[in-house]
């Protein structure tokens, strides 16, 4: 097979069609782009479509949750607790902030941030709790709520990685006091760059979007200048594409369901494979990628030789996470907020092994037949054995 770029099986791929072509020409041509009707109606779609009041479109998911911060309050001197474990790093938003992350470990199971241990790390600085849902799959709402209600902390919700998964009857992004959607690659809902955050506070929302920008309507306003604004706002081509595949949102999801289903199908030649985990309460889950994890032998450094393999092969994969505490710049700030391994048991044990394959709308039986098998040849190469458990 040629490996050349173009010939790879995507890790992710977006789905352009006549309807987002139709919304961004009628930008194109109306001289308006930006701060105009399509970034209102795609925020106004949304809100809808996650079942929140308000929603503020953004320029990425680390902005969103930057803002959000700055409107709490949240600044030096202060403390998030947050997950290391995670594919969007949407948590450096606390770093950037001038807050201090403050990172515990997560469910081995799903993923998510564990609520038992958030709650070893909460102090008298801890001011909120940001919890993701990791690729797909809910985080224990119910259990973060209740730590967050019982410390009087702000709890944030990271859903960038699980649009369409639902929680004991509602949509993820309805859990947190704010939610934050990033809508770059490999999101299934693709506006290239940029992202959402939805709200049901009134004036929260209203603190939100003049931190944003500055916007055409601000400009006889006596008010501005008493806070500086980001330059964080969507573009109106951004929106067209965003409200255009949200139109759409249902029926690729279900497609991608059914690209789940035939990786599950072919999964079954691993010995000792176990179907995808769904906790308790847990509705629905759409994974954003489809993860598996490594067994015991393989090491970070026998993943990143399987990933140059499967290139050879023609097949883009990814480590699945490079957990923050692990990262150079966390290793090395001088205040101890990164730690060796073994700190963080589970985050550790998931980091090396947890290993992303393509998932997308554009995939069909065959290719993931041949993404298994693939898979499958190489973990025997590097690791000699089984290669998911």
């Amino acid at each position: 097979m040629d490996t050349d770029t173009e010939e790879l099986i995507a890790l992710s791929e977006p789905e352009c069609g006549s309807r987002e072509l139709e919304l961004i020409s009628s930008v194109l041509y109306s001289g308006r782009w930006s701060d105009g009707v399509m970034l209102e109606s795609f925020e106004a779609a949304f809100a809808n479509w996650v079942g929140r009041k308000h929603a503020l479109a953004v320029s990425s998911g680390t902005l969103g949750v930057w803002i959000t911060l700055r409107a709490w309050g949240i600044g030096p001197g202060d403390e998030v607790v947050c997950a290391s474990h995670s594919w969007h790093q949407v948590a450096q938003a606390i770093t950037l902030i001038g807050a201090t992350p403050v990172f515990a470990d997560i469910n081995y199971w799903t993923g998510c941030l564990s609520a038992e241990k958030a709650a070893l790390k909460i102090t008298e600085r801890t001011k909120a709790i940001l919890a993701g849902n990791t690729n797909g799959h809910p985080a224990d709402w119910a259990a973060l709520r209740a730590l967050a209600d019982q410390h009087r902390l702000h709890l944030l919700e990271d859903s960038t990685e699980a649009l369409g998964s639902r929680y004991r009857g509602h949509n993820v992004g309805s859990f947190g006091d704010v939610a934050v959607f990033d809508f770059s690659q490999p999101s299934s809902l693709c506006t290239g760059e940029g992202g959402m955050v939805v709200t049901d506070n009134e004036n929260l929302f209203h603190e939100l979007r003049y931190l944003r920008q500055r916007r055409l309507a601000d400009r006889n306003s006596v008010s501005v200048g008493s806070r500086v604004p980001l330059q964080a706002g969507m573009s109106e081509i951004s929106a067209a594409l965003g409200l255009a595949q949200l139109a759409t949102m249902e029926e690729r999801l279900a497609i991608r369901k059914r690209v789940q289903g035939w990786y599950e199908a072919e999964m079954q030649s691993f010995e000792g494979i176990k179907p995808p985990y769904i906790a308790e309460g847990v509705d629905e889950v759409h994974w954003m990628l489809y993860v598996v994890h490594l067994g015991k032998r393989f090491s970070g450094s026998a993943r990143t030789q399987m990933i140059e393999d499967l290139r050879s092969g023609g097949i883009e994969t990814a480590a699945y996470s490079h957990p923050l505490h692990q990262q150079f710049f966390y290793m090395n700030t001088g205040d101890s907020i990164g730690r060796k391994r073994g700190w963080l048991a589970d985050t550790d044990r998931i980091g090396d092994r947890a290993l992303a394959l393509p998932l997308h709308t554009q995939l069909d039986s065959s290719q993931v037949k041949f993404i298994v098998k693939t898979l499958k040849d190489t973990s025997l190469n590097v690791g000699a054995g089984a290669a998911i458990y």
